[in-house]
């Protein structure tokens, strides 16, 4: 049968759009390679007054960016109650062996999930959005986008607090996924969020409602296995060339291809990271970037854009916003946006979602996805 015009345009365009985002990755690593081997006529200059926490702060206060982009990892939603990955004892990897899971990332691996998935929908009731509340370091990331500073916030987490926090879905890139939809292995049939909800928490294995399909149900989670959502190729191709501020906050920039980002922005663009470590290299060299993803430099001579701010994502940013301006403006948003949430969770005859830890300054400590 002969292919329709429709389905030529299709594949061109995917095709287009694939050899665009390949192009785009083979320019950067040839612009890289150019500047660290010093073989091009582009050095590197001063973009911040003072390489500093303070000096980013001013950067922002005196308007010298508004393409700012957020990246952030589950160091950001842990003092809502969300345990992270890898933190001893409390993370989920060390709190997965009564699944008797033949590794702990099989959770989330989407083969052994089509065999059992089973330990999943018991975790994912653990993990459900609603709840838990948005922290100050979500709100902050509103807050930027109030005031149209921010270009897009990409996150790997699956907690849909962003959304929760009031962060339009045109902002947002969901690089791991999200719990927000979710489709049947076998047909292909959304669902939503509140349909799947009823399902998990009635403790049964969600599946599709389609005669004679009775396929699993799953959420829109990236699985260890599955590609990234196509949004997020779309999206990074498009941003990060416009970067004039990179803000990375609460991950370890361990999985790829998500810590690669941070070498994308142009080299003018400054980067603060808020972490409660730092990554596993910081030295800003070449070969940094191609093991660990990334090429922060916060200690070498030549550091001139990179800050690293030691703290809780959440004091990080309620100390940014308070050096910058804004900390009236951020805590009279989690205030009107915390109330808003219980009167919501009131009205569906809910106990009030737990409230986020540090926004009173806990150093609980938890190392980030």
């Amino acid at each position: 049968m002969a292919e329709s015009k429709e389905n030529k345009d299709n594949n061109q365009t995917s095709e287009t759009e694939k050899d665009e985002t390949e192009s785009s990755g083979l320019d950067w690593l040839a612009g890289y390679m150019k500047q660290s081997l010093g073989l091009t006529e582009n050095k590197a200059v001063k973009v911040l007054d003072e390489v500093s926490f303070e000096g980013i702060a001013k950067y922002i206060k005196e308007k010298k960016c508004k393409n700012i982009i957020t990246m952030a990892g589950a160091g950001i939603s842990t003092s809502a109650g969300i345990p992270d990955f890898r933190s001893k004892g409390t993370g989920l990897y060390d709190n997965l062996e009564k699944y008797n899971l033949p590794c702990p990332e099989a959770i989330f691996t989407i083969d052994y999930f089509k065999e059992n998935p089973e330990p999943f929908f018991v975790l994912a009731k653990e993990l459900f959005p609603g709840k838990f509340k948005p922290t100050p370091c979500h709100y902050f990331i509103r807050l930027l986008h109030d005031k149209g500073l921010l270009l897009r916030h990409y996150s790997q987490n699956i907690d849909t607090l962003e959304r929760v926090a009031g962060l339009p879905g045109e902002k947002l890139v969901e690089a791991h996924g999200t719990f927000h939809s979710s489709h049947c292995l076998i047909c292909d049939k959304q669902y939503t969020l509140e349909w799947i909800k009823e399902k998990i928490f009635k403790d049964t294995i969600p599946k599709c409602d389609e005669t004679e399909c009775d396929g699993v149900v799953k959420p829109d989670i990236v699985f260890f296995g599955e590609a990234l959502p196509k949004r997020f190729a779309e999206c990074y191709a498009e941003d990060f060339g416009k970067c004039d501020m990179l803000i990375v906050m609460g991950t370890s920039l361990k999985v790829q291809p998500f810590a690669s980002l941070t070498s994308r922005v142009p080299v003018e663009c400054p980067r603060l990271y808020i972490n409660l470590e730092k990554t596993d290299d910081s030295s800003g060299n070449f070969l940094a970037a191609l093991m660990f993803g990334h090429n922060f430099d916060f200690d070498s001579e030549d550091c001139y854009r990179d800050v690293f701010k030691q703290s809780t994502c959440d004091d990080g940013c309620l100390e940014l916003a308070d050096k910058i301006g804004w900390k009236k403006e951020l805590d009279k948003l989690i205030k009107e946006e915390y109330s808003k949430i219980d009167k919501e969770n009131k009205t569906a005859d809910k106990s009030p979602a737990k409230s986020p830890s540090t926004a009173s300054g806990s150093k609980t400590k938890s190392k980030q996805s």
